[in-house]
């Protein structure tokens, strides 16, 4: 199957560049596999109204950090860089190491030094040779270390100064690049809270399980109180989750590893919810990752408690063995998520629903509107 059949048209005005008001203020589309005719359009507080009693609501609580950093060259240059996860520090490292995506640093050598903060641009040069990282004035240096492939870096943060701390002072949330924010945007203090689901707990996605923005803690209550579960687990976003493919072919695709975490309170509710014939109902495309990849690893016998690396690929033709039910935002074209929704709704269901959305102007991407697949 070639990737060209996910494309569609979106005008650019239709990607949402801040999230609504509030966060279940946002549209809800609903589609039935299945069913013929177009889908139905709901206010996203509806949504327990849609839920039924005996189903369980499974969400990610992996949290964003602000780990997107700007750091300035010696040459006046800036750079992007994008902290994915602490590595194996090289000898002569005194701080701690973290691999990164690093954007407009083509040019970087091993060795150079980036300054972050206020004073960016007052330092630079090359010292990996006298010993590490250091605090200069109001800012804070960072040492490229060493090259790896995919355009990957391992960067060297401050020696003394733990992490939490400097990306804290320094970072930015890590929004997709179709969020557009300059220097001094005043929406950057909205997109620390916002970029952020209200259940968010475990520390390490580097991008936001973005179905899950839309509930607010009224709604969450309203939801249990309507006699569904909410059950919950850790799958830490990856960047490779929402980079589009760039085969041709998608069997040709491999997806990339992200760490997962599935308890057992978790399972038991999913069995519970199986034995009475209630749905399990996904929020996103991390949950049914999540959960799909933890029943094949388990044979498909049952799924199975515990933590690992999810890397299954979903696309036309999966057969799904847990999810009944799928919430999602409206996806890039080209993108793992549109497949993924693509093999639960069939590929020209989900195509025609995406006409309709644009038709009646949904706000799409991250900050966008919600669908509903039952």
């Amino acid at each position: 199957m070639r990737i060209e059949l996910f494309d569609y048209d979106l005008p650019a005005d239709l990607i949402a560049q801040e999230p609504a008001a509030r966060r279940d203020e946002s549209r809800l589309l609903t589609l039935a596999r299945g069913v013929a005719g177009p889908p139905s359009e709901h206010r996203f507080t509806q949504i327990p109204q849609l839920l039924r009693a005996g189903d369980v609501l499974v969400v990610n609580d992996a949290k964003v950090d602000p780990l997107r950093l700007h750091g300035r060259r010696a040459t006046g240059g800036v750079v992007e860089i994008l902290l994915l996860h602490e590595a194996e520090a090289p000898a002569g490292a005194r701080g701690s190491v973290w691999e990164a995506m690093v954007r407009g640093g083509r040019r970087l050598l091993d060795g150079e030094v980036l300054q972050l903060g206020a004073d960016s641009g007052k330092v630079g040069g090359n010292v990996a040779a006298e010993g590490g990282a250091q605090d200069i004035g109001s800012g804070a240096e960072i040492i490229v270390r060493e090259s790896l492939s995919g355009g990957r870096r391992l960067m060297e943060l401050p020696p003394g100064r733990e992490a939490h701390e400097l990306i804290g002072r320094w970072g930015e949330m890590p929004l997709p690049p179709y969020i557009r924010r300059q220097p001094g945007d005043e929406r950057a203090a909205i997109d620390r809270d916002r970029y952020q689901t209200v259940y968010a707990r475990e520390h390490g996605a580097v991008a936001a399980p973005t179905a899950g923005l839309h509930f607010t803690r009224g709604l969450l209550r309203q939801i249990e109180r309507a006699g569904v579960e909410i059950a919950t687990l850790t799958l830490r976003v990856g960047p490779g989750t929402f980079q589009p493919l760039r085969v041709d072919e998608i069997a040709e695709h491999r997806m990339e590893a992200e760490p997962y975490v599935l308890p057992e309170h978790c399972v038991a509710a999913i069995m519970a919810a199986k034995e009475r014939q209630g749905r399990v109902v996904g929020v996103g495309t991390t949950v049914v990752r999540t959960l799909e990849h933890a029943a094949r690893a388990n044979d498909g016998i049952e799924i199975a408690a515990g933590a690992g690396d999810a890397d299954v690929f979903i696309y036309p033709g999966f057969e799904f063995r847990v999810i009944d039910a799928m919430l999602t935002n409206f996806h890039l074209p080209r993108s793992t998520p549109i497949l993924m929704a693509a093999a639960f709704a069939g590929r020209e269901r989900l195509l025609q629903a995406y006409e309709f959305a644009v038709r009646e102007r949904f706000r799409f991407y991250s900050y966008g509107d919600a669908m509903l697949i039952t």
